[in-house]
C-alpha cells in the first residue's frame, strides 16, 4: 500500500505553509504552494532525497507562488493550477514581487489546468482535486491518505479572507461545507497558513461554520 510522507515549511514574510509531499517507497514527490525562499525548499528536497515531478498551487495569490520559477528551473517539474487561476496569474506584474524576494523568477505558464474531481498522480500516490472557490475563483484543496491540503480555504479555527478579487464569503462557506466538512472527521487539515487541525475539530468548533 502506498504511503505518503510530507514536510511543512513556513515561508516568510507571509508565514505561508509550503508542503513537500512524496511517496515513502518511490521517493517521487510534489511541492504544494512554493511560496518563496527557493533555497530553503530545494535544500529540504535534497535532504529528503526526492525527485520532484510536480508543483501545484492551491491558488495564485502572490504569497503562494514566489518560488515556482526557481523550483521548475532546478527540478524540471511540471506546474499545475486550477483553470480559473491561470488567467489571474497572467495579469501579474512580477517585478513588483522582487521587493520581497530579489531571487524571484517569473513562473512559467502552467503545464496542466486542473478542474474539480481531477486526480494528481505522483509516483504511487494519488490525490483528488477539490475545487473550493470563495477565497479566490480557482482555489483548490488536495485530498488523500488521511489528509487534505486546504490552501487558504480552511484554517485552524478560521477561513480564508474573502475581501480580495475573486472573493465571495457565501461561496467559500458553501465550498467548505460541501467539499471539506464531508470528509471523515479524523482527516488532518494542512492549511496554507497556521497550524494543522482536523475536519472533526473544525466541524465542531470553527466559529465561522456554526
Amino acid at each position: 500500500m502506498a504511503r505518503m510522507i510530507y514536510r511543512a515549511l513556513e515561508i516568510m514574510p507571509f508565514g505561508t505553509n509550503c508542503y513537500i509531499v512524496a511517496s515513502e517507497q518511490t521517493r517521487d514527490g510534489m511541492i504544494i504552494d512554493p511560496a518563496g525562499d527557493a533555497p530553503k525548499i530545494l535544500s529540504n528536497i535534497r535532504e529528503l532525497d526526492l525527485k520532484i515531478s510536480l508543483i501545484v498551487v492551491t491558488h495564485t495569490h502572490p504569497d503562494h507562488i514566489g518560488a515556482i520559477g526557481n523550483i521548475v528551473e532546478d527540478t524540471g517539474a511540471s506546474f499545475a493550477v486550477h483553470t480559473a487561476e491561470a488567467e489571474t496569474m497572467r495579469r501579474y506584474d512580477f517585478s513588483q514581487f522582487t521587493a520581497y524576494d530579489p531571487t524571484l523568477k517569473q513562473p512559467p505558464q502552467p503545464d496542466r489546468l486542473l478542474k474539480d474531481g481531477d486526480y494528481l498522480v505522483v509516483g504511487d500516490l494519488k490525490f483528488q482535486v477539490l475545487h473550493t472557490p470563495g477565497h479566490s475563483a480557482g482555489g483548490i484543496c488536495l485530498a488523500g491518505y488521511g489528509v487534505v491540503f486546504s490552501g487558504d480555504s480552511l484554517f485552524n479555527m478560521g477561513i480564508g479572507r474573502t475581501d480580495g478579487p475573486g472573493g465571495d464569503y457565501n461561496l467559500l462557506i458553501s465550498s467548505i461545507r460541501t467539499k471539506l466538512l464531508v470528509l471523515p472527521e479524523q482527516t488532518v487539515v494542512l492549511p496554507g497558513h497556521g497550524p494543522k487541525t482536523t475536519i472533526g475539530q473544525e466541524r465542531r468548533s470553527n466559529p465561522f461554520l456554526r
